[in-house]
């Protein structure tokens, strides 16, 4: 392919892009939102399944718990994101009477739920990075199992993922890019309609790839100066 044709392809893309461009801008915010938020909810979510399997088993409900957590993340881990995100627009959404819900809302639910199982085995395996003894000081100072775990062993849980769980956050903004199959607007979506007003599409997915690399430097930078911030204070 000649520099004549590429020329002519990034003139064509650069001339249409203006008549997308709200489209473009809220397509990225929303791809931002819905990893952003549905990176938070997952953390949330993957947390508590991370307790619930490492309970002690000692009563009936500790056990009852442990196993209701393996059943969750075996789900979410054993499908698909977009399988998830038809039966829960499609399938969950009518059926609890949730009309009022948005497809952007919808796929930030759906994406926590999913992310909540991977940080579950994330977290527990931070959880178990931390040194038995902390947690057995914590009893000895006369704080609760719960306390224990809330002001000393998730901290440093935490601090000792923060790499993987950055990885986890960076693998949603990329998979942000099946919310089209519900109807949301995201980047995805919103640049190929810009190739889809000439057919054009290489010089489209090239700034799309682009702006995904973008994103992706920006979130890894962010990261790497939490973390730091995080061993000044360890």
């Amino acid at each position: 392919m000649t520099i004549e044709i590429l020329t002519a392809k990034w003139n064509v893309f650069w001339e249409t892009l203006p008549s997308y461009g709200q489209d473009v801008v809220q397509g990225l915010l929303n791809t931002l939102q819905i990893a952003g938020f549905g990176f938070l909810l997952g953390l949330a979510i993957g947390a508590l399944l991370a307790l619930a399997k490492l309970l002690p088993p000692y009563r009936m409900w500790q056990r009852v718990l442990s196993r209701l957590a393996d059943a969750y993340i075996a789900l979410f881990r054993g499908t698909p994101i977009v399988a998830q995100l038809l039966i829960g627009w499609y399938f969950l959404k009518p059926l609890l009477g949730l009309d009022a819900l948005t497809a952007e809302t919808s796929c930030i639910i759906i994406f926590g739920l999913n992310s909540g199982a991977y940080v579950a085995e994330i977290m527990r395996g931070g959880i178990l990075s931390v040194p038995k003894g902390q947690l057995e000081a914590g009893r000895a100072l006369g704080l609760s199992y719960a306390g224990t775990m809330g002001r000393v062993i998730l901290p440093q849980a935490f601090r000792n993922t923060l790499p993987t769980l950055g990885n986890e956050l960076i693998s949603l903004v990329k998979e942000t890019s099946v919310v089209s199959f519900v109807g949301a607007l995201d980047l995805y979506n919103a640049v190929t309609k810009v190739g889809s007003e000439h057919y054009e599409f290489m010089i489209p997915y090239l700034f799309l790839a682009v702006i995904y690399l973008v994103l992706i430097l920006v979130i890894t930078a962010l990261l790497k100066l939490l973390e730091k911030q995080l061993r000044k204070r360890a």
